[in-house]
């Protein structure tokens, strides 16, 4: 019989749907199944025979956070999440395949998707992504501005908020990011960049939030965001919360604390400028393993690993907000 050990460490509980993999495009029956169960099982990246067992009933989860590039088969499963609350970050850029090859068309396919979602939703809860923003002689700035502009033409009274970020050349895709001949953005660049976006969502009645930015472009109308944002997650569900920032992340970044519920190396999406992929070939053999039915993401629990119970908690702070 597999041992479950007791932790003492208390984890906060917004659940992150994932930083790391695109769950709702290729893993929405894996998590669809957790929410039924009860119950999902996290390796840790540094330790891979460390396992977290993490609760998911409703008293304990205060708020999901999906992140993906195509939801369409979660559109119709929806109810199965009755009793949390949960919104979308929606990744929708101009690149073709030669940069996201595993997407289907832009035009034809995500932008109705994502309308679909917003009308089950509401343009709250669907948050619109550009980025990142990457510079080479086809990918020029003036090509992003365009792009971005015949989207939120398009999106225009499906979502509220726009968040957009600057390529960071991570070790790990500085190997692809040279076979494209990226080339580097200027501070100067970056501002003018972010302003001529803001003014065109402005325009399409969305606000424009930056992504763990070193630069301020506040001046030119885009605030520094969050994308697990504190504030909107209690307009959602309708009170305070406590809690901190999330000490896990990159310095610059804001988000709200939350529990991440991915696997890195299994995202199918083939997006040259991803951190959370280390080659074709690995994430070909995890994904290989994926099972729906077993607790973790792309793999069974084995011999040598150990499964701890992470204790959690809700954040609520009982004091009741304006929801929308």
């Amino acid at each position: 019989m597999q041992e479950i050990f007791k932790s003492t460490e208390v984890n906060d509980m917004i659940l992150s749907v994932s930083r790391r993999t695109d769950i709702p495009n290729y893993y929405a029956d894996w998590f669809f199944q957790r929410i039924k169960e009860g119950f999902l099982y996290v390796r840790n990246p540094m330790n891979a025979h460390q396992i977290s067992r993490i609760e998911l009933s409703p008293e304990v989860v205060d708020c999901i956070v999906f992140w993906t590039k195509n939801p369409a088969g979660m559109l119709d499963r929806l109810d199965e999440l009755k009793g949390y609350p949960f919104y979308f970050q929606f990744t929708l850029t101009g690149y073709g395949k030669d940069v996201e090859p595993e997407l289907p068309d832009k035009e034809k396919e995500l932008i109705p998707v994502f309308r679909k979602l917003s009308e089950k939703l509401g343009a709250q809860r669907v948050i619109w992504r550009y980025d990142p923003i990457l510079k080479n002689r086809k990918y020029t700035l003036e090509y992003h501005v365009k792009a971005f502009e015949k989207i939120a033409q398009e999106l225009e009274g499906d979502t509220k908020r726009v968040v957009i970020s600057f390529l960071d050349l991570y070790p790990k895709i500085r190997s692809d990011m040279n076979k494209m001949q990226i080339e580097a953005i200027s501070n100067a660049e970056m501002l003018e960049t972010a302003g001529r976006m803001a003014r065109i969502a402005e325009r399409c009645g969305m606000e424009t939030v930056s992504c763990a930015e070193k630069n301020d472009f506040g001046s030119v109308g885009v605030k520094s965001g969050s994308c697990i944002d504190k504030e909107l997650i209690e307009q959602i569900i309708g009170c305070g919360l406590t809690g901190k920032k999330d000490k896990n992340q990159r310095a610059r970044c804001g988000c709200f604390e939350s529990i991440e519920t991915g696997l890195y190396n299994t995202c199918k999406n083939g997006c040259r400028y991803c951190y959370a992929n280390l080659d074709e070939m690995t994430v070909r053999k995890n994904a290989a393993a994926y099972d729906p039915a077993s607790p973790l993401l792309c793999g069974k629990v084995g011999p040598e690993d150990k499964v701890t119970d992470r204790k959690v908690k809700s954040l609520k702070d009982g004091q009741m907000t304006l929801s929308w």
